[in-house]
């Protein structure tokens, strides 16, 4: 039960690069008016609060929270993939709210990894999660988000703020290594996140189109993933494969840094789309593949999350621990 009963409605939104989407609590635990917004339709944050808050007739909302795709440092916050940046504080002002929290996109979706039913989750691999053991939260969509759920000794859970996405990428094999190559004279430095994203998922197809001098089209995630599912397309699908290897692979590194026997939890908006596909993908196999820590990793359970809107849900758990700090 909330502490602060009075404080709803409270403004929940999850916000990445792509899409804004935002509900409303209005009370423990229970969502309404979810909608979803193009970033690139409005100018600044403020512009698409207002848009939504007026759009779901509630002006009068108090306390909100934002999951931002964005490392949460300080007041100022220059979002990574879209052009919005804002001061925290004067957009809490100019929005007339009492209480903004924001936070880390994927420290939101940690917070949501303990309330998600059965049926919001499919397993691919491993055996039982281990209790009280950290779990990994990882998860590629316009960006690559990473996280983790730490058990505390008091009983309660905290989630991690990092930019793991961004971690250098170390190629497993030669194809990985002409990625590598290909990535590195466009870019310089070249992050998981530049191959684990819509935005790599292209890039990973140029670069097999350029090796065997084919002329790319211009593709979108969405053309390889049809056309690798579908069969058109044997480079899409090799594009698909590759995309699921790396995301193994960046996944197992990330597993052993946390000792995630709690669970790999993949979340975003990507691999729900192919599914089916996924749960028999290479994904696995490279998951696995670390030498002596094999059986280790084998162990490991990995669930894609299915919910619609984890986030939200996530940042609600996290405003509602703050409000109960504020009330102490």
């Amino acid at each position: 039960m909330s502490i602060a009963p009075n404080t709803y409605p409270r403004l929940l939104a999850d916000i990445g690069g792509t899409n804004a989407r935002f509900g409303l609590e209005v009370a423990p635990g229970q969502l309404e008016s979810v909608e979803v917004l193009a970033c690139h339709d409005h100018a600044t944050i403020v512009d698409a609060v207002k848009c939504y808050l007026k759009s779901v007739k509630r002006p009068s909302v108090r306390h909100a929270a934002f999951a931002i795709a964005n490392p949460v440092v300080g007041d100022w916050i220059q979002m990574t993939n879209h052009h919005w940046a804002f001061s925290i504080e004067t957009t809490r002002q100019a929005l007339g709210f009492l209480t903004l929290l924001v936070i880390n996109d994927f420290s939101a979706q940690a917070y949501s990894i303990a309330q998600l039913k059965e049926e919001e989750l499919v397993q691919v691999g491993g055996t039982m999660c281990a209790i009280d053991a950290p779990k990994l939260v990882i998860g590629p969509g316009t960006g690559l988000g990473v996280s983790a759920l730490i058990p505390c000794c008091d009983g309660a859970c905290v989630a991690l703020a990092g930019e793991g996405g961004h971690v250098s990428f170390a190629p497993f094999d030669d194809t990985e290594v002409m990625l590598w190559k290909y990535a590195k004279k466009k870019y310089g430095h070249v992050s998981a996140e530049r191959f684990l994203s819509g935005a790599g998922l292209v890039l990973i197809h140029e670069a097999l189109a350029d090796r065997e001098g084919i002329k790319a089209e211009k593709m979108t995630p969405e053309i390889i993933s049809q056309q690798a599912l579908s069969g058109k397309s044997p480079l899409c699908r090799l594009t698909l494969d590759i995309f699921c290897t790396i995301l193994g692979t960046v996944a197992s590194n990330m597993a052993l840094i946390l000792g995630a026997r709690g669970g790999v939890y993949l979340c975003g908006g990507i691999i729900p789309r192919f599914i089916d596909y996924f749960k028999t993908s290479p994904f696995r196999i490279r998951f696995e593949n670390k030498g002596r820590f094999d059986a280790y990793l084998a162990a490991i359970p990995v669930y894609v999350v299915l919910a619609k809107y984890p986030g939200i849900a996530g940042v609600g758990i996290a405003l509602e621990n703050h409000l109960r700090k504020e009330n102490v």
